[in-house]
């Protein structure tokens, strides 16, 4: 175990739209600490940034909120201060691209002081990690989050008797609330006075022999104690093998003999050799640390989320919440209630307005640029305002209740077996459930998957059957008077999603995916918390969204102006007749190219002028749920998988589509009799 305190002397870029960052957090000035999170998924590190910042960034209940290292400045303990929040980790033995940044935060040595933010209830599974950190010698400071959710369930844990034990700063907090952030910003400072400081861990006999005969053949220089870099080559990181070849005068040759050696004389494989003796000394650390009194009784949220997990009862629940928040509050109140709203409002006074502000623009040209069939403000505008922005708010308020009280980690758990068959296990909701609000920022979150195979299958699928939340409203505003059309629509996009995830499990190689996952106490919804995530991706969609769609607008006028536009809506249009869907479709299809968003808002247009019957809308709208992907998206999917898999996917999506709009039309038209 680590020394104590007198042996233990010697002892995200900004944040993208996956986290929905918000303004960005003033730059800390030059010179200042750097102080990184780090921690697994689900114990509080964004709330915890929060509070120290000052600047929010989306406090998500789940893994894969902050796949890049989100920075903000802070003043802790009287001195200023960088602070990383950085993505979930459970080991030093990364396995999924988001571990790997934050790895190599802690083995570059970038981070002044390493932060580790550990979950007071389960601290049993949170101190290996701790030990890691311990042994790369820099400065480490143990913040032991959820102490209220601990003593609760009847943990006590002696932070002092911990902190003894490891020669750290152990400090109680609750994240959520702000409790003991300032004693936790006073000990930050005083582990960035006191610099970094060799920590030397007693493994037992053969395992540490092993590693100290390693240890002994390194003679690079290292941004962190070697010892760190020694652990992951007996545990067959080729990353870290090729970092110590790199740094070592005869390309690691010495080393990786002595692993070999080394591991032949354990008699058994090292990691596994490794992993138990670090579960022994975290349970030596916790003996007496801790304290087992009795749990008070189970709340009612606490029954609720386990049966959340169970089928019998989480599926029923979560079918509940589908038709309650999608269905009726996005579907009908925001695509329906509040856009009819402001789509009157637009119409009797925004674009009449707009229309009598450019009349005496002589020339028609320029005059249609702003108030034309595809104006700036006449179509831009008002698609952005009018259908988009209503739709998106209500999908992310709807989005951050849940966020907000934990269901989504439960709702990973209730799917994993549905998704095994598919190549993908229950981590993969999240990217999913994040598609439903915007698929380009999903594609970016699939990067949180442990293989290559598992992220190929979900972007696909989020490229072919996921709709967003703009789409996803305006298909259930318009089909919800037409049960049997809506019906189609599900089971067409429901099959099509199990159909190709199937496949591509089958045509893919690979090992089937692994599933762990922290589960975060089931809360109320804090409506702070809620209107501020809300708002702040609100604010981050607006920003985005406006601008593209005005380009978009401008893209389509000029187009339209050289004749560009119709030569593409003439190719598309004997296609869309295949599917007896009227001309004016070819275009929406054109639209939903440039923006699924835009796409949707066409198919309400034609909604609207009455342009298309029951079986019509249907099929429009399976054809364009399942058609090609934004530009945007593509382009996240070119620099996510690469241009070969980005465009193999879009070669097989489009004539998937076409076929299954076709394939419904021919069904629905038998059954129309």
């Amino acid at each position: 175990m680590p020394e104590a305190s007198r042996s233990t002397q010697a002892a995200k870029s900004a944040a993208g739209p996956a986290c929905h960052a918000g303004p960005p957090a003033p730059a800390a000035p030059a010179g200042a600490a750097r102080v990184a999170l780090i921690g697994a998924p689900n114990v509080g590190k964004s709330a915890l940034f929060h509070r120290l910042t000052g600047h929010y960034v989306t406090v998500s209940n789940y893994p894969g909120t902050s796949v890049e290292v989100t920075r903000g400045s802070a003043w802790l303990g009287g001195r200023p201060a960088e602070v990383l929040d950085t993505p979930g980790l459970y080991s030093l033995l990364a396995w999924t691209d988001e571990e790997r940044v934050a790895r190599r935060i802690v083995l570059s040595g970038e981070a002044d002081v390493v932060v580790h933010v550990v979950d007071a209830k389960a601290l049993e599974r949170m101190l290996p990690l701790t030990l890691q950190l311990l042994e790369s010698g820099r400065p480490l400071v143990v913040a032991l989050n959820m102490i209220d959710e601990a003593s609760r369930l009847g943990v006590e844990v002696d932070a002092r008797r911990l902190s003894a034990r490891l020669g750290v700063a152990v400090v109680p907090v609750v994240a959520v609330e702000g409790r003991g952030v300032e004693e936790l910003g006073r000990a930050i400072a005083a582990a960035l006075a006191a610099g970094a400081r060799p920590v030397r861990i007693l493994y037992g006999n053969s395992v540490g022999e092993a590693m100290l005969s390693v240890r002994e053949r390194l003679v690079g220089v290292y941004p962190v104690d070697p010892a760190s870099f020694v652990a992951l080559l007996f545990q067959g990181d080729s990353e870290v093998a090729a970092e110590v070849a790199r740094r070592e005068p005869d390309g690691g040759s010495a080393a990786r003999a002595a692993v070999d050696r080394a591991t032949t004389a354990l008699g058994a494989p090292a990691s596994y050799r490794i992993s138990v003796e670090r579960r022994r000394l975290s349970g030596e650390l916790l003996d007496g640390a801790i304290v087992r009194a009795g749990a008070n009784p189970p709340r009612w949220l606490d029954v609720l989320g386990r049966l959340l997990t169970r089928p019998a009862t989480g599926i029923p629940v979560l079918l509940i919440v589908l038709y309650f928040g999608l269905y009726a509050f996005v579907g009908q109140f925001g695509a329906g209630t509040v856009v009819d709203w402001l789509e009157g409002g637009f119409e009797r006074y925004v674009t009449p307005f707009f229309e009598s502000l450019f009349a005496p623009v002589p020339w028609a040209p320029v005059r249609s640029l702003f108030v034309g069939e595809y104006g700036l403000l006449t179509l831009g505008l008002r698609y952005a305002v009018a259908i988009i922005l209503p739709i998106v708010g209500a999908f992310f308020l709807f989005f951050s209740v849940l966020e907000d009280s934990g269901y989504f980690p439960r709702l990973a758990l209730l799917v994993d077996r549905v998704f095994k068959p598919l190549g993908l296990s229950g981590r993969a909701v999240i990217p999913m459930v994040l598609g439903f609000a915007c698929d380009t920022m999903a594609t970016m979150v699939t990067r949180t998957l442990e293989t290559r195979r598992e992220r190929v299958i979900a972007t696909l699928l989020l490229a072919l059957a996921i709709p967003c939340s703009a789409q996803l409203g305006v298909i259930l505003a318009i089909l919800s008077g037409e049960p049997l059309a809506l019906a189609a629509w599900v089971a067409a996009i429901a099959g099509s999603f199990l159909l190709v995830g199937a496949l591509g499990a089958r045509v893919l190689p690979g090992a089937p995916a692994r599933f762990h996952m922290e589960l975060p106490p089931l809360r109320r919804p804090r409506a702070g918390n809620v209107f501020l995530k809300t708002y702040t991706r609100m604010h981050w969609y607006f920003l985005e969204v406006l601008p593209l769609f005005l380009l978009a607008s401008v893209l389509l006028w000029i187009g339209n102006l050289t004749g560009l536009f119709g030569v593409a809506v003439s190719a598309l249009t004997p296609v869309v007749g295949l599917l007896d869907l009227p001309p004016e479709t070819a275009a929406v299809f054109l639209f939903g190219f440039f923006r699924r968003d835009y796409g949707a808002a066409g198919l309400f247009d034609l909604d609207r002028a009455g342009s298309l019957d029951a079986v019509q809308l249907a099929v429009a709208a399976v054809t364009l749920t399942l058609f090609v992907p934004c530009i945007a998206q593509f382009l996240m999917m070119v620099r996510e998988r690469g241009v070969r898999t980005a465009v193999g996917m879009l070669v097989f999506i489009t004539p998937f589509a076409f076929g299954g709009g076709l394939l419904v039309n021919l069904l629905l038209r038998r059954l129309a009799g």
